[in-house]
């Protein structure tokens, strides 16, 4: 199956229980490693400082009733049954609310959207205007009015995307160390911390170190692990309720809340930026929707995931609950409530875990950078998809290494499990509340539900993620500012970006060269045609891009093929492959130059230049093919007609339309009777591969499609040259100083920093032509 059709999704959506119980299956590895490790941790942050262990054990079961409240009602009740509702056709995730509410509200973030794109069959799915009168009307009326509010809601998404970036750097980190720390239980005090933070290392770097491997080739490994993992905190806390405390399910009453706050007040306020981390990979039940389905995500979790982590938290608070001497920093943590007989079994059982749900983040941060990429708010970077069968199983080098070195900075920098905590949880709970924010507008807006449930909902989930984000705040000083230094630094580099590439953008639209001026030089363009395909890259959809004309001036030859090529992104999650091209011509049929729009879903592939490069011409002959007859009319201006653009899709797609081979040299006297209908050049005298056009018998295809057919496969069998722009910006005499610090410093900075256009966009290094222009914005 492609990687970028979403047919793997659209599959999966067809749930007999087989499927859905497979897929069940498979998410535990894929979704829930991070959540199920958080029992590691979070009665050893819980009780780092804040609050004592006393013998009354009201410390402890409150603790427990909040962790047990907290798991049901946020990864239960609000991402279960609310959250994973709001797909967007299928894809979940923060951009995913983000480009859902776009649509609805006719917001579009991106500057070459068009008229044509609302067109796609899952552009306005289950998308209906609300009545009039309604708050939901209002609402989206003053979205599409007020710029203000539309850049909130664009900030809100990147302070979300910012948030998981920095959640991609902290949880290896967190959940790395608190696995190894079990290596203190068996060794002396004075030794043990020289041990653990040099294993914590190296098995971050083992980690990051395998990310190009892709997921999927010990994607079969990751199910097995957090299954074996599961089943072993629930059996050692089902035997530690038994055995130490029968009664700990009374701590399950929310009236131990009330006590744990009342008793520990500024303390227990303080301590429950350590409870906040129970609920840490929540989020991935709903960033990894688009991989599964609503149903298999809560099969898995509802039946095995939340009655586990449960009893692992009831039988360490059932442990606890009658040890009450603490005789070293890590007796508080998971290990010192593991039978002493089986803790090297469980400890490399953690670490497995460990890795399996640093991994399950660590591919969301990729994925959420590739979403931000699409968006145009994050600089080009090479993505590699590391699944040919899973279309978001990606791998970003650049930004793999990067996390790394920054997972190995705060490990040796804090070098201690609670400050590590307390900056985890900071950046969790801002995800779940800009998630929170997100879906009051979708309840409004793509809902079309009463104003008043959205209240309710923001109030009841908004309260109490922030309570747990004021308690976070409250450790800035103590680790919790490593989140916002380091959301705030992509925030930055997101923001100027976007802002560059929007002002860059504005910039070629208004120094477009009209197709007038393009007419004017005649048939012939007045210059020299050389043979083959010039496909020239540009971000307009619309009229000639002036690094058009800046080539002709300085070398006026080009080919007798040109091709206008615009390869963007959609706010959708995939575009289907009969909907991928967009196809029109520039000009009379005899100038050969043509306007090629590729349309890209968020989540989408993009394909390798071969497969890519006869798609296109693929394409533009079907264009050829089926268009419009009326070309040959008399008249100036017969070819406006023809402006339109066509969407044609892939070859893929169409059985019955033109196919395009490649073949050694052959004679054409052989050639079988079913391939009379063949347009193909005429043999060279040297064998060489030769382009063939199948056309499928038209009695409307006439004279002058056959000879531009003939023309386009003659170009095509010459080459292809790819002639892309290389621009330097640089702000106008007379601009801010702030716009100066954005475009001359930052933007230029990351441009040069970044990758390429070629190495982005998968073009072929040996043919392509980089033209320099100056932009002063």
């Amino acid at each position: 199956m492609d990687p970028e059709s979403g047919v793997y999704q659209s599959c999966v959506k067809k749930e007999s229980w087989r499927t859905m119980m497979t897929l069940a299956y498979q998410s535990l590895g894929v979704v829930y490693g991070d959540l199920s490790i958080s029992p590691l941790y979070v009665y050893k942050n819980t009780f780092a400082e804040d609050i004592e262990h006393s013998e009354t054990n009201e410390e402890i079961f409150g603790v427990l009733s909040f962790v047990f409240w907290t798991l049901t009602l946020i990864p239960l009740l609000k991402y279960v049954f609310v959250v994973l509702r709001a797909d967007d056709n299928g894809e979940g995730g923060t951009f995913a609310l983000y480009s859902l509410l776009c649509r609805h509200a006719n917001v579009n973030p991106l500057p070459s959207f068009q008229s044509a794109d609302e067109d796609l069959c899952s552009y306005k799915k289950d998308i209906s205007c609300p009545a009039p009168s309604t708050f939901g009307a209002r609402l989206k009326s003053s979205l599409e009015k007020r710029r203000v509010l539309q850049r909130f809601l664009h900030v809100l998404a990147l302070l979300g995307a910012s948030m998981v970036i920095g959640d991609g750097i902290l949880t290896p980190a967190v959940s790395v160390f608190s696995a190894v720390s079990g290596l203190g239980l068996a060794m002396e005090r004075e030794h043990h911390k020289y041990v653990e933070i040099p294993v914590a290392c190296v098995v971050l770097i083992a980690l990051f170190a395998l990310q190009h491997y892709g997921t999927h080739r010990v994607g079969i490994f990751f199910a097995p692990v957090v299954i074996t993992w599961l089943l072993c905190i629930s059996c050692i806390g089902i035997y530690n309720i038994f055995h130490w405390n029968p009664h700990v399910y009374q701590a399950l009453s929310p009236h131990y809340m009330y006590t744990f706050l009342k008793k520990t007040q500024g303390g227990g306020w303080m301590s429950l930026g350590g409870i906040l981390l129970c609920i840490t990979g929540s989020e991935a039940m709903f960033a990894d929707l688009g991989h599964f389905s609503q149903s298999s995500i809560k099969i898995a979790f509802t039946s095995i995931v939340y009655p586990s982590l449960v009893l692992a938290y009831m039988g360490q608070a059932a442990y606890l609950s009658k040890h009450h001497v603490i005789e070293n920093d890590y007796r508080i943590g998971f290990y010192v409530s593991v039978p002493e007989k089986l803790r090297w079994p469980v400890l490399v059982i953690a670490i497995l875990a460990s890795v399996v749900g640093s991994q399950a983040i660590i591919t969301g941060t990729f994925s959420i950078i590739k979403q931000c990429s699409a968006f145009g708010c994050f600089p080009k970077v090479k993505i590699v998809h590391t699944s040919s069968k899973i279309h978001g199983q990606i791998y970003i080098p650049e930004v793999n290494w990067i996390l790394m070195l920054l997972c190995l900075a705060v490990t040796l920098g804090f070098r201690d499990i609670k400050s590590l905590g307390n900056a985890s949880g900071l950046a969790v709970i801002t995800v779940m509340l800009v998630t929170t924010c997100l879906m009051s507008l979708v309840i409004v807006l793509c809902w079309r539900q009463n104003v008043v449930l959205a209240v309710c909902f923001v109030l009841f989930f908004g309260t109490l993620e922030s309570l747990y984000f004021c308690a976070s705040l409250v450790k800035f000083l103590e680790g919790a500012w490593v989140p916002v230094a380091i959301s705030f630094i992509f925030m930055i580099v997101m923001c100027v970006w976007h802002y560059g590439t929007l002002k860059k953008y504005e910039y070629d639209v208004e120094n477009k060269v009209s197709v007038d001026w393009l007419l004017e030089l005649g048939p012939s363009l007045g210059i020299v045609r050389v043979k083959g395909i010039g496909v020239i890259y540009t971000e307009l959809v619309s009229g000639i891009p002036a690094i058009f004309s800046h080539f002709v001036t300085n070398l006026p030859a080009f080919h007798q093929v040109l091709v206008f090529l615009c390869v963007k992104s959609i706010p959708i999650p995939h575009v289907k492959h009969e909907e991928r091209f967009l196809v029109g011509r520039i000009g009379p049929r005899e100038y050969r130059t043509y306007r090629c729009i590729v349309r890209y879903g968020y989540r989408d592939a993009h394909k390798d230049d071969i497969q890519f490069e006869n798609d296109l011409v693929c394409s533009i002959a079907e264009y050829i093919r089926t268009g419009k007859r009326n070309l040959n009319e008399p008249g100036k201006d017969s070819w406006k007609q023809n402006e339109k653009m066509v969407v044609v899709g892939t070859r893929s797609n169409h059985a019955d339309s033109i196919q395009q081979r490649e073949e050694n040299g052959a004679d054409p006297e052989k050639a079988s009777t079913s391939e009379l209908r063949e347009t193909q050049s005429p043999p060279p005298v040297k064998p060489r591969k030769q382009v063939k056009f199948v056309i499928p018998g038209s009695p409307d295809t006439d004279k002058g499609a056959y000879e531009e057919l003939r023309d386009l496969m003659e170009a095509r069998e010459a080459g292809i040259a790819y002639i892309m722009g290389h621009s330097y910006v640089r702000t106008k005499q007379g601009s801010s100083w702030m716009k100066k610090m954005a475009i001359n410093f930052g933007y230029e900075f990351l441009r040069r920093n970044s990758r390429a256009s070629t190495c982005a966009l998968s073009v072929p290094h040996a043919t392509t032509l980089e033209v320099g222009m100056m932009y002063n914005i």
